[in-house]
């Protein structure tokens, strides 16, 4: 490997990151994957604000959080307004930022 430009970090890979091979239609594919860390969230969020903030930080979109939940888009919608306002953050970046590390705050469980 050649030298690495000036100012580009290096980061760590996730824990437990796993690479597999997998053919499809005479192709080889590489698959990475990784457990989610299991975020520590406030009790001061319900049982479905806690699912419905895992999913968020999951990257799930809220329309995939209505289908797995069997709940209305709606109802989503609200909880999500709910985890926002209970968490004191205005966007799904923000509420990532979080829990990534990125400021005092939450943080996954473990860190």
């Amino acid at each position: 490997m050649g030298k690495r430009p000036p100012g580009l970090a290096v980061l760590a890979p996730p824990r437990d990151l796993r690479a597999s091979r997998v053919a499809a239609d005479g192709d080889e594919y590489l698959l990475l994957s990784y457990p989610l860390p299991d975020w520590d969230l406030p009790a001061i969020l319900s049982l479905a604000e806690k699912d419905v903030a895992r999913a968020l930080l999951a990257g799930a979109a809220q329309s995939q959080i209505a289908r797995v939940r069997g709940t209305s888009s709606r109802t989503v919608a609200n909880q999500i307004a709910s985890v926002f306002r209970k968490l004191r953050v205005t966007s799904r970046m923000e509420l990532a930022a979080r829990y990534s590390g990125g400021e005092s705050g939450l943080r996954a469980r473990g860190d």
